[in-house]
């Protein structure tokens, strides 16, 4: 089930004896625990960690009943370490690690303890992605848990929406291109979105993107669409500047690449296209399916202005190099990103 689905079960006081959070997005999780802690009020929550603990103790805790209260809430946390692991012996033979069993977990779920309420957090990995397979082994393991909540993480669309719901909230003013640099620096990590906004709440005006400068410490300069702009003009210095603060900001480059060549996509799909202006890239694209703020469709018809139609699929050929580059042996990432900077901008 979705977190919203959750929260609305919560809400009716509909709650799992047993559930399993998976995933790693951190905003909805968060909001789902508030809420059962909101529900189970006067009730302190249990921590339990399984590192320090295997599945049978677990749910031997879960099975007796509190001298001191009717009801328990108990969250598990890094329950995707009570999954068995393959390992390989000195002889060559592949085994199995840890408590390969879950007939204790079985026997609860179909007999849970009145009044507890035990979650089981998975949150090493992502839903999708790289993490895909080992996501769906631990919603295989744990298969005796019918109720599953999914933390998948936020699409800069939704992430735009929450922003805007939240901004509403606390009272903060964005103009639309603030709002759109606020999503791409960040990600679309709703979890970071939400603090900076409560932060942003002291602010006491509307709030542009030159002010993300000064109130979020490399906020503007550590957007993709600052490298953009500054390769665009063909800025070297400056597009080696935004570089630094993102690699200073801890970007994942190869992230950042990422929304760099989809950038340079638009772009190009824009100047084959013959669209002119960002109101005609902005329809096109959403009759396509495809989510784009009017912030973003600025920056689409500024990149396919600066560039011509040859000089995209240089940019385009140079990142698919690039690309290659950081997943080969290498010096480090910041030398073949600064290596494609220097040549797109010769």
């Amino acid at each position: 089930m979705t977190a919203a689905q959750f929260l609305g079960r919560v809400k009716r006081s509909e709650i799992p004896a047993v559930c399993l959070f998976l995933g790693q997005e951190a905003y909805n999780r968060r909001r789902c625990r508030d809420a059962l802690i909101a529900a189970k009020a006067g009730i302190e929550p249990e921590h339990a960690d399984a590192a320090e603990s295997s599945l049978a103790a677990i749910v031997d805790d879960a099975r007796a009943m509190s001298l001191f209260a009717s009801e328990r809430l108990i969250f598990l946390r890094s329950a995707e370490l009570l999954m068995p692991r393959t390992v390989r012996s000195e002889d060559g033979e592949d085994g199995i690690s840890g408590d390969a069993s879950t007939e204790a977990l079985e026997a609860y779920v179909k007999n849970p303890t009145p009044g507890v309420t035990l979650i089981f957090e998975a949150t090493r990995w992502d839903l999708d992605g790289d993490d895909k397979a080992k996501a769906d082994r631990a919603r295989k393991f744990f298969s005796a848990i019918p109720d599953v909540v999914e933390f998948p993480r936020f699409r800069s669309d939704e992430a735009r929406i929450e922003l805007d719901r939240l901004a509403k909230a606390a009272n903060v003013k964005f103009d639309a291109a603030a709002a759109e640099a606020l999503v791409e620096a960040l990600a679309a990590d709703v979890a970071r979105i939400a603090v900076e906004i409560e932060k942003l709440s002291l602010y006491g005006k509307p709030v542009t993107v030159d002010d993300l400068a000064l109130l979020i410490p490399d906020a503007r300069q550590s957007t993709i669409f600052a490298l953009v702009n500054a390769l665009g003009r063909r800025d070297r210095t400056g597009a080696l500047k935004t570089l630094d603060a993102l690699v200073r900001a801890g970007e994942y480059l190869p992230l950042a690449l990422t929304f760099l060549a989809g950038q340079f996509r638009m772009a190009l799909v824009a100047k084959e296209a013959s669209l002119r202006g960002a109101s005609q890239i902005q329809s096109h694209f959403q009759r396509a399916g495809i989510p784009m703020w009017g912030s973003r469709a600025e920056q689409v018809s500024l990149t396919a202005a600066k560039f011509s139609k040859e000089q995209l699929e240089r940019g385009l050929t140079l990142l698919f190099e690039t690309d290659r580059d950081l997943r080969s042996a290498r010096p480090d990432d910041r030398t073949v990103v600064e290596n494609f900077v220097i040549r797109l901008c010769a």
